[in-house]
């Protein structure tokens, strides 16, 4: 606390004058509202502004919005029909990849060597051959083509290729040393033989047969103006109509002999029932050696040989029981039959093994 002065009288000072900085401070007051009103007025007017600023940008981000969605839209539209467009591309050229594949593969095969075309050729031929050979079971595909094989190597003359025909000179030979049966052959063979059964004879109705030593020897006729009856004439003349007369008779007696003889025959048949068919049932024999027949033939030509030689077989055993066995036609028959069973083999094919693998052999070797 300070120290209290001791009262007592004071000396006088002069006085200042009462409130003289209240002018100034409301003074300074009304500059600094001036100052806050222009300051405001300034910030509304930069207010206004960047909203009308604000306002048009607004606007403009709008309509450059709208604008972008539109060329969105277009870009999208474009994107498909590029993305179309593209597909279509990619499949012409996969198409023309696959075309330019195919042309450089022909433009290969063209610029093969004439050696390399012949060595294919020839061994696509042989396939060929075998596999018809295979089907029809005969060696003439395989033999032909062998043949022309050689010819064409031989008009080639290449030196590379001798090889291949002798390879081609050992199979022909094995070829030819195989015994295949003829199918064609047989099968032709058994319809001739089909077509003749209506006219062989059954031995329960066989055809009269006159045997010439049956006719006497006197029953030659005398012709006139033989030698002896010359002689006769010129010894006897006397005599000349009564010889022709005897002649005559004789003719006669030795003709009607063998009419009664022809009439009785007697004939050993070893089975009975060949000889107790009617004609009827004769009709039915003939149709049933036929259908055997055919038969056969059939089998023959699905290469079937069991089942031929086993209806060949039949045919035989009716021929035997049931025709005259005397007969030539029948003779005949039997023996084309036996032929034809004789020749219905099943042969193994051969292959040309030594051509295809002389044709690897030179093929390798270009």
């Amino acid at each position: 606390m300070a120290p209290v002065a001791a009262m007592g009288p004071s000396p006088v000072s002069p006085v200042p004058a009462r409130n003289s900085w209240v002018p100034w401070a409301l003074g300074g007051m009304a500059l600094l509202s001036v100052g806050a009103l222009g300051l405001a007025w300034s910030t509304h007017e930069r207010v206004q502004v960047l909203e009308s600023e604000l306002v048009r940008r607004q606007q403009l981000a709008q309509d450059e919005s709208a604008e972008a969605r539109m060329l969105s839209r277009q870009a999208h539209d474009v994107a498909t029909q590029s993305e179309a467009k593209l597909a279509l591309l990619e499949a012409k050229v996969a198409e023309t990849a696959l075309q330019r594949s195919q042309v450089e593969d022909l433009i290969s095969s063209l610029s093969r060597s004439r050696d390399e075309n012949v060595l294919a050729d020839v061994e696509a031929g042989l396939r060929v051959a075998q596999q018809q050979a295979a089907i029809t079971g005969s060696l003439e595909p395989l033999m032909s083509v062998l043949k022309q094989t050689d010819d064409r190597l031989a008009r080639y003359n290449q030196p590379r290729l001798e090889r291949v025909r002798r390879a081609v000179a050992r199979d022909m030979d094995r070829l030819r040393g195989v015994a295949v049966a003829d199918v064609p052959t047989l099968s032709i063979r058994l319809d001739e033989a089909a077509r003749q059964v209506d006219d062989l004879p059954l031995m329960a109705s066989p055809k009269r047969r006159v045997s010439a030593s049956a006719v006497p020897a006197a029953s030659a006729p005398v012709k006139p103006g033989s030698q002896a009856m010359g002689e006769a004439a010129d010894s006897l003349p006397e005599m000349a109509w009564w010889a022709v007369l005897r002649d005559q008779w004789q003719v006669f007696a030795g003709r009607a002999w063998v009419e009664i003889r022809s009439l009785v025959r007697v004939t050993s048949i070893d089975h009975p029932e060949a000889a107790l068919v009617a004609p009827e049932q004769a009709f039915f024999l003939r149709e049933n050696l036929k259908l055997h027949l055919l038969n056969a033939r059939l089998a023959l030509l699905s290469r079937q040989f069991d089942q031929a030689q086993g209806d060949i077989g039949q045919a035989e055993q009716l021929l035997a029981r049931y025709f005259d066995v005397s007969s030539q036609r029948v003779k005949a028959m039997q023996e084309q039959l036996r032929l034809v069973a004789g020749q219905s083999r099943q042969a193994t094919l051969p292959r040309p093994d030594d051509t295809l693998a002389a044709l690897t052999a030179a093929a390798a070797g270009r």
